[in-house]
């Protein structure tokens, strides 16, 4: 790929990011996704290898899925209200069906499958990008309509994001799939607390990609891709083994690094809440 498609690949990642956290019109936020998700293909099928391909085919089908979802929930919408409007989605069915659709285009469970796939066959850097910049315009849109959910779907959800995502990492080898499911595991959090106070899922997600680049771009810098990998860096480059080990302990919540904030703040919500078995389950 020339440097001048990749300006323009880049260009439409952004814009399409942009276009749906500006817009206040469902069409709108739709086409920024679909731009979104166009833009970032031939980023993921950069490898000429079957497994980038794969992964290719794996992201495209399920975005384009959850894209149908949304533009059903919103037309579904448009017939009961009148409004396009992305604040005025007042059909329970549509609100239903719009928060799958999300929860499906971020990765989170029981719509996860695809996540940990694709990011296996991409190199570290396109990892990094689904990770973080992905989650971005979803999680924007999720927290516009948070009012309207019903709480009950965004707490199974998420609760179940967090047991997927914990254990689906304990029997890992490859990093890019422990970040995978590290990524689930946080998006649990973020919407379990969406139902109760969006602008701390937010601060939450901001906070784990903020950890989550430094991650990638260390592993990248390393080429490492394994655990045995990690381990043998060791005596090469100390210092970088010892900031991803940090970097990771602060990712998964442990008291006192950075992540454990988020974490203790959404537990002490959920407490407040009258929630104190929902937050013992997310211990």
């Amino acid at each position: 790929i020339t440097p001048a498609s990749m300006t323009i690949v880049f260009l439409g990642i952004t814009i399409g990011t942009i276009m749906t956290m500006s817009s206040s019109n469902w069409l709108m936020a739709w086409i920024g996704l679909e731009l979104n998700m166009l833009a970032i293909l031939p980023i993921i099928s950069k490898p000429k290898t079957t497994r980038a391909s794969e992964a290719t085919t794996k992201y495209f089908l399920t975005q384009a899925i959850a894209s149908t979802m949304m533009l059903l929930s919103s037309t579904i919408n448009v017939w009961q209200t009148g409004s396009w409007s992305i604040l005025e989605l007042k059909n329970k069915f549509s609100t239903t069906i719009m928060a799958l659709s999300l929860m499906m285009k971020m990765g989170a469970a029981p719509i996860h499958f695809w996540l940990p796939e694709v990011l296996q066959g991409t190199t570290l850097q396109t990892a990094l990008l689904i990770t973080t910049w992905q989650k971005i315009a979803p999680v924007t849109l999720m927290y516009m309509i948070s009012n309207n959910i019903q709480p009950t779907i965004l707490v199974s959800a998420g609760i179940l994001s967090m047991i997927v995502g914990g254990l689906g990492g304990i029997n890992q080898t490859q990093l890019r799939k422990m970040m995978a499911y590290s990524s689930i595991n946080n998006l649990g959090w973020t919407i379990t607390i969406m139902a109760f106070s969006p602008n701390m899922a937010l601060m939450n997600i901001f906070t784990y990609i903020i950890m989550t680049t430094p991650i990638f771009l260390m592993m990248t810098n390393m080429s490492t891709k394994t655990l045995q990998n990690l381990s043998t860096t060791w005596t090469t480059s100390m210092t970088m083994t010892l900031s991803i080990a940090l970097l990771m302990l602060s990712t998964s919540g442990l008291p006192p690094f950075t992540g454990f904030m988020p974490k203790m703040l959404i537990l002490n919500e959920l407490i407040s809440q009258k929630l104190t078995t929902l937050a013992t389950l997310a211990i």
